[in-house]
């Protein structure tokens, strides 16, 4: 068995208000590695910003912000971290899930005709592009 040291005693972490966790499970049973990297940057923000129920209220344009990243990638991310059944979303709302029994098995969002109508990343994206407008607004 390795023997572990602490390398720096006066910084170790402590939980001194509200926080985020993952699942060991996440990395340990591969959800991790299911997950693009928009995907991945997501979930973590949406793990870090989340209530104790996982509820989150950020905008898609905050996030997009925050994270630096383009509408398209936001839209693919979240569409990705829904089919995959981590997080749930209204179209105002997020909530990131318990983890599922099984590890995501990737598939197509084709067919997901909610978010045309609900969500606001979605809708914006569409005026954009029927303005002729560039993907990355």
């Amino acid at each position: 068995m390795m023997e572990k040291v602490i390398l720096c005693p006066d910084r170790l972490r402590k939980i001194t208000g509200t926080f985020g966790f993952i699942e060991h499970r996440f990395l340990n049973e591969g959800f991790f590695f299911t997950l693009t990297h928009c995907e991945l940057l997501l979930y973590l923000f949406l793990v870090l910003v989340a209530d104790r129920h996982g509820l989150s209220f950020y905008s898609y344009d905050k996030m997009c912000t925050l994270l630096r990243i383009t509408v398209d990638e936001f839209i693919s991310a979240r569409d990705g971290l829904i089919e995959k059944d981590l997080i749930a979303f209204d179209g105002r709302t997020f909530q990131v899930l318990s983890l599922p029994q099984h590890r995501p098995q990737p598939t197509s969002l084709k067919g997901h005709e909610k978010m045309k109508d609900k969500d606001p990343a979605t809708i914006h994206q569409q005026i954009i592009r029927s303005l002729g407008g560039s993907h990355d607004q």
